[in-house]
């Protein structure tokens, strides 16, 4: 598994759109070799059918699909935007952080989605997500948090 490793993260990305978002936080994903390029597109398809469901929290998406869909090993990427995006979520918009998630199994799954959730539930983590000067600053809080 890898979660949130240096390669997988990207910091002050430029995007337009919800769809551009993931795509980007999908590219991560597939730069890094743990998820085949149609991944991606999975992620848009499944955004664009069932709309924002996976922006769980304020500030915060989760796009995913099935592991079908091209994911080798299981994987999670963060982007950060430099600008926030409207995804449609009457909630939680507008979204500044993209944790991609590529789960191979349903329990890799939801390990994952455990340790984002236990990482994500505490506040000031979520404010050290959005104001980390640099991805070792983000490997740090990781790191402090699985301790």
């Amino acid at each position: 598994m890898k979660f949130l490793e240096p390669s997988l993260i990207a910091l002050d990305v430029e995007a337009e759109t919800a769809e551009e978002a993931i795509r980007l936080a999908g590219g991560l994903l597939t730069n890094a070799g743990t998820t085949e390029e149609r991944y991606a597109d999975a992620m848009v398809a499944s955004y664009r059918d069932k709309g924002p469901y996976f922006v769980l929290a304020p500030h915060v998406a989760l796009p995913h699909a099935r592991a079908e869909d091209g994911v080798k090993e299981a994987s999670v990427s963060l982007l950060r935007l430099k600008n926030p995006v409207v995804f449609g979520h009457a909630a939680n918009d507008p979204v500044q952080l993209v944790f991609a998630l590529g789960g191979s199994t349903s329990s890799e799954h939801i390990a994952m989605l455990r340790k984002l959730t236990t990482l994500l539930s505490n506040p000031d983590n979520l404010e050290q997500f959005k104001q980390a000067a640099d991805v070792e600053t983000i490997q740090q809080l990781i790191r402090g948090n699985e301790t």
